[in-house]
């Protein structure tokens, strides 16, 4: 076990959200029955003090307070996941983009289907917002954490009353 890494789960409407530090450095949040979710394993320790920030910040989200996340996270994966998840950091709170748009902001627009399998891989669910990606025609498409949980998400950032 990776004596440098530490998790704690909290509540959230959303289910039991699994985050984990590396070095103290949030590097993941995970939901229940997420696609991609590492083994349990893989978390290290049970370390609750490390998290009081994150934990605050996603509280003041999920109360409709905060719609921008300032936190330090490492997030690790190929130089393209990577560019395709700052590019999901910069979608505005309340706002979706299209898997073709964010290859066209990647300079290839033909990378759409490369910038989806990237995007189901993000390893900071919420905080790296994944969930404001949607198909061409604006439809819901695919989501690690389940299509219904997107859905919730998606309604609760445009102030929709209805889950």
């Amino acid at each position: 076990m990776n004596e440098q890494k530490k998790h704690t789960i909290i509540d959230s409407p959303y289910g039991p959200l699994t985050l984990v530090a590396d070095d103290g450095v949030l590097s993941g949040l995970y939901m229940t029955e997420q696609r991609h979710r590492p083994p349990e394993e893989s978390f290290g320790e049970r370390g609750d003090t490390l998290f009081a920030e994150t934990e605050e910040q996603l509280e003041a989200y999920f109360a409709g307070e905060l719609k921008e996340f300032t936190l330090e996270l490492r997030l690790s994966g190929t130089p393209f996941q990577r560019s395709v998840w700052q590019q999901l950091q910069r979608i505005p709170y309340g706002e979706t983009r299209s898997y073709g748009e964010l290859a066209e902001s990647l300079g290839n627009p033909a990378a759409s289907r490369a910038v989806g399998l990237a995007n189901g891989k993000n390893p900071i669910g919420i905080i790296v917002p994944c969930h404001r990606v949607v198909g061409a025609s604006g439809g819901l498409t695919g989501y690690g954490g389940g299509l219904d949980r997107k859905k919730r998400l998606l309604n609760f950032e445009s102030g929709a009353t209805l889950f």
